[in-house]
């Protein structure tokens, strides 16, 4: 029993280390082949774009054809392969393309990778909801190790970090062949493609208070995809001005990044304690202004001083920022939504935020970068501000727009 917890957390720790090996930095690296910040932007738009799809497609895919251990195992070394053809690519149109295929790979596996949890969990007589969670931390400390490691040897700024990853997806994808079976549940109903990719579940928008909820999702989705594209890039830039280039800050901006990721293991065991006694309301207005907070305090920051306070604050409060939003409105979801569209509307969750608010924010972002780009030196100050201004307009709007009373008795209990 034991011996299936310990290939779990395996299995779990390196589908995320496989990501943290190069997403922090991948912004930091096309800045420094020459990319300008719509380039940029435009990159990091096909992690939006490979969400809006695929998840669907392979989720279908994993309940008709072939089973989700089988199916995960070759995406990944199938992205080992994608991870390697990127390293290759120093122009725009070639990275493009290659992350696009590589994130067409990635982006399905995050669902298989609980699907095969829980079905792996489930026949072996766990209780899922107590003995998933410990097990799925250890996905982002695999997030963690893999920047820390990434930054300490340097890839950050080179096609290192794309070999190292390629290597670890190849790791997992041959690790997962390992696992115990998860056959096609063949008595099942099977969904549509529709349905698969939470399409029915558009019939929410009906319901003003769900509608008023998803748009701001994707709205916050922006937020996200925002801090990582250009936190790593931003600490990089310190370097270019002669009393911050040998701080700390500067020389391990991966590592001190991951402090955020460390932020969002501790916030997450405070989720139920907030949405008890304050609402979802009042909760996903915390996380709006965590993130004013979290791109204002990116603004005024510096490596040294009280300027590095400034941003050891912003990587603490993005743990609220990003729990009290994602994980949050996951719950709400699961909580208001009719039981027969339920996994559909936590797809639909996850294409507001991870693909159309990954798009706006990945293309509005660049937009803004080089605006405030002169002669290849950028303004991050100002930038800063305006994202902060952003999250600023978009809390008070949510405050006003969104109707919603809150029941402490109601929080925890899903509707069958």
């Amino acid at each position: 029993m034991n011996n299936i917890k310990l290939k779990l957390t395996i299995l779990n720790f390196l589908e995320f280390f496989v990501f943290g090996a190069w997403l922090l930095s991948f912004a930091k690296y096309m800045f420094a082949i020459g990319f300008t910040g719509s380039q940029v932007g435009s990159v990091f738009m096909t992690l939006g774009f490979a969400s809006l799809i695929m998840p669907g497609i392979f989720g279908m895919i994993a309940d008709r054809y072939i089973s989700p251990n089988k199916l995960f195992a070759l995406l990944h070394i199938a992205g080992a392969v994608m991870l390697y053809l990127m390293a290759q690519q120093h122009n725009y149109n070639g990275l493009w393309i290659f992350t696009l295929l590589y994130l067409m790979l990635y982006m399905p596996s995050i669902g298989l990778d609980n699907t095969v949890s829980y079905c792996i969990l489930e026949k072996n007589g766990f209780d899922v909801v107590k003995t998933f969670p410990p097990i799925r931390v250890w996905g982002t400390v695999g997030f963690i190790i893999a920047t820390w490691i990434t930054d300490w040897f340097g890839w950050g700024v080179n096609e290192g970090q794309f070999y190292f990853a390629a290597v670890a997806s190849l790791i997992l994808g041959l690790f997962t062949f390992a696992l115990p079976d998860c056959p096609i549940d063949k008595t099942g109903e099977k969904k549509s493609l529709a349905q698969a990719m939470g399409l029915d579940a558009f019939k929410l928008f009906a319901d003003y208070k769900m509608a008023v909820f998803f748009i701001f999702s994707m709205l916050l989705g922006a937020a996200l995809q925002i801090t990582n594209m250009y936190g790593e890039a931003y600490l990089h830039d310190f370097k270019n001005i002669p009393e911050y280039a040998d701080s700390i800050i500067v020389k391990y901006n991966g590592i001190v990044m991951s402090l955020s990721q460390i932020s969002e293991t501790l916030f997450i065991i405070t989720i139920p304690f907030f949405l008890k006694r304050y609402g979802i309301k009042k909760v996903m207005l915390m996380s709006m202004f965590a993130w004013v907070l979290r791109f204002g305090l990116f603004g005024i920051g510096s490596p040294v001083g009280i300027g590095a306070l400034a941003l050891i604050l912003s990587m603490i409060v993005y743990g609220m920022a990003f729990d009290f939003f994602n994980i949050s409105g996951s719950l709400f979801v699961e909580q208001e939504a009719d039981p027969k569209i339920r996994a559909s509307a936590q797809g639909l969750f996850i294409m507001m935020t991870n693909g159309f608010g990954a798009i706006i924010g990945a293309y509005g972002s660049g937009l803004v970068i080089d605006m405030f780009t002169q002669n290849g030196v950028k303004d991050w100050h100002t930038i800063w501000l305006i994202f902060a201004g952003y999250a600023l307009i978009v809390a008070v709007l949510f405050a006003i727009l969104f109707k919603y009373k809150h029941n402490p008795e109601k929080i925890g209990e899903i509707k069958h």
